[in-house]
């Protein structure tokens, strides 16, 4: 048996973490990991008591499932929220440190997201897919925010 590097490990976890989405449009997993424990972790859909994305809940991700709306057109109508912030939501709702904390994404940090990231202390970020925001990714990099494709 071959034991998986931390960052394989990690990064499984995300990816089965993102298997827990409720959006119709993509599937994101998010973990925080600090002195490889994690701390949390999220996934991307509807918040809490609304109704999923795949019951109809995103009126947006609806549309451009029925190609109404162009790629990246309309964004602040969904109401999805992203794994990113979700894993930092939980942080803050359990009162858990995200000082100098690692973060495992199955995709790459959009520009709300970095934003977030900078202000919560993440300080590297490791991630999956190298589609990305080059604003979000501008962010991180003025930031001094680690980005590490794995």
């Amino acid at each position: 048996m071959i034991r998986p590097s931390w960052h394989e490990y990690f990064m499984k976890i995300a990816e089965d973490t993102k298997l827990r989405s409720n959006c119709i449009r993509r599937q994101v997993g998010a973990i925080i990991v600090k002195d490889k424990r994690i701390i949390a972790t999220g996934y991307n859909g509807t918040p809490a008591g609304i109704t999923p994305c795949f019951e109809g809940g995103c009126e947006r991700c609806i549309r451009r499932e029925k190609n109404e709306l162009a790629e990246g057109e309309d964004k602040n109508s969904c109401i999805c929220v992203h794994a990113e912030q979700n894993a930092i939501i939980q942080c803050a709702y359990h009162g858990v440190s995200t000082k100098d904390a690692n973060m495992y994404i199955t995709g790459m940090p959009c520009r709300q997201c970095a934003k977030l990231i900078i202000n919560c202390g993440i300080k590297t970020i490791y991630a999956k897919q190298e589609e990305h925001d080059p604003l979000g990714e501008l962010l991180l990099k003025q930031a001094g925010i680690e980005l590490i494709l794995l």
